[in-house]
């Protein structure tokens, strides 16, 4: 089940907002398609992160595959747990396995992203 309250790229990032905050992570379905996380690459805190650029790379047994920003921002929070456990993302992709927290800087960008069941529809015709 897709989360309602999440905003996703066409990536498979997700970012639940609170405040002028945004938490990121990849969905049930990309973890699903990638399947065992084995590493995964994040920026330093204070970072700067650019809406639908590059942020970091996340790797399973068979690829690595680039991590997209949903959102701009500077990065405030790291999710420590994932360096020693990167199998997180797979067990819990919206809970203990997200990636980052970022300081918005442009909220509105929120409003480019996709719904819950717009994200549906583009999971249904789509491969990662």
């Amino acid at each position: 089940m897709i989360p309602q309250e999440l905003k996703f790229n066409e990536s498979h990032e997700w970012v639940r907002q609170d405040g002028d905050t945004a938490t990121i992570g990849i969905t049930d379905y990309a973890q699903s398609e990638i399947q065992d996380i084995v590493f995964v690459e994040l920026p330093d805190v204070g970072t700067n992160v650019n809406h639908k650029t590059e942020f970091g790379v996340i790797e399973s047994v068979k690829a690595a595959f680039d991590l997209y920003a949903p959102v701009s921002g500077e990065v405030i929070e790291v999710n420590e747990s994932l360096l020693d456990t990167p199998e997180l993302v797979n067990e819990s992709p919206y809970d203990e396995g997200w990636f980052l927290k970022i300081k918005m800087s442009d909220p509105t960008e929120l409003d480019a992203l996709l719904d819950a069941d717009e994200y549906q529809t583009h999971i249904e015709g789509d491969n990662v």
